[in-house]
């Protein structure tokens, strides 16, 4: 069995040390059952990311790998795979409970991985597979919005809080061509006009009153709220902004303060929230789906209906550039994406 290059950490420490990324080696895994083998030729950089890391207080014996965005090339198939081949184009987002894809080749299990698009660069391919998922399930899965169906869409809003980072400059475009009229925040010239490129049909400014601002565009409520940014910030304008009987979907990891969920109640608003790795962490039976998303987002992706978020590509795939890359999203002002890629 060979060795493969691979990016970790052991600790917690801040970016500007060396050893808060280092690189080593480990053996080559080697796929059975429904796995296959990746090698990676770009991965990209999600918040994520940097709350795993920050989030580890104890030293680990062993580096830690993470990394959870991948579009490289098949190399070995395991006995009951039947979707890829060697030699594919694939592209994911991986599982929360193996190790990620900051590595020179990747075991990933099929069921949650898409054959590539044809017509982009290898970094645009990397900046969307995490991203299309998370929005892709919020909208279609947990709002249960039909996206083949624009017209039965047409006069719905959506207020998509934080409308310019990874998740939200995605979902602004799936929910635009699903007919569903869009409302973003941002707050910066360059995010207005990045949100609005993608998608959004008006922004409002975080940083503001919501409530007053959404309702000057003339809509007293609104149908489905994502929320993508600040929970405990926002849930009272959010409270205020959702129609009876509408749906709110947030992807806030730890809330600074229980929710309260009862100012939900005289309005019989639905609240849920969506985790991209739920499926392949519980493995549950409809964890192919995510295949049958990362299929149809390459279609959209390859019609150019729907544009990558890639914004920012790091050159080679190393452990500098993921301190580089770490730091920019850590801003918590990142446009779009940042990639990391080697020359494909």
């Amino acid at each position: 069995m060979s060795d493969m290059r691979a990016i970790g950490f052991t600790q917690n420490l801040p970016l500007t040390d060396e050893k808060s990324f280092i690189e080593f080696f480990e053996p080559k895994p080697m796929p059975i059952g429904h796995d296959i083998l990746v090698k990676i030729i770009a991965t990209s950089v999600n918040p994520v990311d940097t709350s795993v890391r920050r989030g580890t207080t104890d030293p680990l014996d062993q580096p830690k790998v993470i990394g959870w965005d991948a579009y490289g090339t098949v190399e070995a198939v395991g006995s009951a795979v039947s979707l890829f081949e060697p030699g594919d184009r694939v592209f994911y987002a991986g599982s929360f409970k193996r190790p990620g894809t900051d590595s020179e080749y990747h075991l990933v299990d099929e069921r949650i991985v898409g054959h590539a698009p044809t017509h982009l660069t290898p970094a645009e391919i990397a900046a969307v597979p995490l991203t299309s998922l998370t929005a892709w399930e919020a909208l279609f899965e947990q709002m249960h919005l039909n996206f083949d169906a624009p017209q039965a869409n047409a006069g719905k809003t959506l207020l998509v809080i934080n409308g310019a980072g990874g998740v939200g400059s995605m979902a602004t475009q799936l929910a635009h061509l699903a007919g569903l009229t869009v409302i973003a925040t941002a707050s910066r010239p360059e995010t207005i006009a990045w949100t609005k490129a993608h998608g959004a049909n008006a922004v409002v400014n975080h940083r503001q009153d919501l409530v007053a601002q959404v309702q000057a565009l003339g809509y007293p409520t609104v149908d489905y709220i994502l929320e993508l940014s600040n929970l405990n910030q926002h849930w009272s304008e959010i409270v205020s902004l959702i129609r009876p009987s509408g749906t709110i979907v947030s992807i806030t990891g730890k809330t600074k303060s229980p929710l309260d969920l009862q100012a939900l109640k005289t309005k019989r608003a639905t609240f849920a929230w969506e985790w991209m790795y739920t499926k392949s962490y519980f493995e549950t039976p409809d964890m192919i789906s995510q295949h049958q998303i990362l299929e149809r987002v390459a279609q959209l992706l390859d019609a150019g209906t729907l544009v990558s978020t890639l914004n920012k590509t790091l050159t080679p795939i190393n452990a500098a550039n993921m301190r580089t890359a770490h730091a920019l999203v850590e801003t918590n002002r990142m446009i779009g994406k940042v990639v990391l890629t080697n020359a494909d």
